[in-house]
Order: structure tokens, then C-alpha cells, then sequence
């Protein structure tokens, strides 16, 4: 019988390490929040009161650390949302 040595290598990351959670009512003008998987630096925040269903909303705007995109979301006040390690250059750790 042949035997075959396996060799793992780890060609894929999760990058859940990249980042930490933060409620999403700290988070502040010129802050980094992810919107859809995407590290951003937000330039515009907005809060609206509790309506119909019971959670003020934040909503994000932020421009996307690496494409330039102007990317939106809107999160419950009270929920954490992903915020990426951001070293003082800018760059996503």
C-alpha cells in the first residue's frame, strides 16, 4: 500500500481576525465600519428614532478603502457591526 504524505497549506483566510465588533451607534463620522464585506471609512452617519418596529436605525455612507466606492447600510442602533484594524496610514491590517 502506498501511503502519501498530505501537506496543508493554507491558501485561504477568513479574515475574521482582520476585524472587531463595535456597536453601531459609537460609530462615528470619519471612523471604519465594513459594508458588505468592504473596509470603509465613513463620511456620513445618520440616526433615525425607534419607529414601527422598535430599533433606531443607523444608516452608514463610506467610501471603500480600496476601490473608491461610495457604499450605504443601514443598521440597527443597538447591533454590533464588523470595524477593521486600521493601522495610522490607512491600511487595513
Amino acid at each position: 500500500m502506498v501511503e502519501v504524505a498530505q501537506q496543508f497549506e493554507s491558501m485561504a483566510d477568513a479574515g475574521a481576525f482582520k476585524t472587531f465588533p463595535q456597536q453601531a451607534g459609537t460609530i462615528r463620522k470619519n471612523g471604519y465600519v465594513l459594508i458588505k464585506g468592504r473596509p470603509c471609512k465613513v463620511v456620513e452617519v445618520q440616526t433615525s428614532k425607534t419607529g414601527k418596529h422598535g430599533h433606531a436605525k443607523c444608516h452608514f455612507v463610506g467610501i471603500d478603502m480600496v476601490t473608491a466606492e461610495k457604499l450605504e447600510d443601514i443598521v440597527p442602533f443597538s447591533h454590533n457591526c464588523d470595524v477593521p484594524h486600521v493601522v495610522e496610514d490607512g491600511f487595513v491590517v
